[in-house]
């Protein structure tokens, strides 16, 4: 096994659980990436960026409609082979299928199976990351949210996010990939970051030995 920092991390989680300030704070982390003289580009991706519509807040991978599914399909198999690529590059993916899954379930009533790309990614040393807070939780952490948001009207329902939530957690724990389970309610988001960094310290996923 060489000494080269490798990563490749899935952050998965409702909305409000700090899952882009995760990703931020993972790629700066000294014991994830290593020590960094100075700072350079991001190897951040998401699913949730609205590719598939030519207006702000539209459809991506995670919310596309029936006859976008093709082209879903086509960009996870995408990702997969230039992640298969890249293998020994570090990657953080600030929410992919599983938010994809809990979406397309919950708004259209369909199971998809992404056991395909869990099988590829495997190989390549992907492991995942719920984040997720107490229902009590949720409203101090719209209030922070709307001081910044650009659509505040997103966090209207904070039903929704629960129920997502709990969604989210069965497909989670139905997931091949190695995981790690860790509470956001206190909204530390330094606490957080050195909790995965540990893990994937102590579980060796810091490093691709193949």
């Amino acid at each position: 096994m060489s000494g080269k920092l490798v990563p490749k991390i899935i952050l998965e989680g409702t909305r409000l659980t700090h899952k882009t300030d995760l990703a931020f704070k993972l790629n700066d982390h000294p014991q994830v990436v290593g020590e960094r003289k100075y700072r350079y580009h991001s190897p951040i991706i998401s699913a949730e960026w609205c590719a598939f519509t030519n207006f702000p807040w539209g459809r991506g991978l995670i919310n596309f409609e029936a006859q976008e599914e093709h082209l879903a399909f086509e960009t996870y198999h995408t990702w997969a082979r230039m992640f298969e690529l890249q293998r020994y590059y570090s990657w953080i993916i600030d929410r992919f299928h599983i938010s994809t899954q809990v979406y397309q379930y919950r708004q259209r009533g369909i199971r998809y199976d992404f056991t395909w790309l869990e099988q590829r990614l495997m190989p390549l040393g992907f492991c995942l990351v719920f984040l997720y807070r107490t229902s009590d939780s949720f409203a101090a952490a719209r209030e922070k949210r709307l001081q910044v948001s650009g659509k505040p009207s997103q966090y209207d329902d904070l039903q929704q996010f629960v129920d997502d939530q709990e969604t989210m957690r069965d497909f989670i724990r139905s997931s091949q990939l190695p995981l790690l389970e860790i509470d956001i309610s206190d909204d530390n988001i330094d606490r957080v970051a050195a909790g995965i960094a540990l893990w994937l310290k102590e579980t060796g996923h810091l490093y691709l030995d193949q």
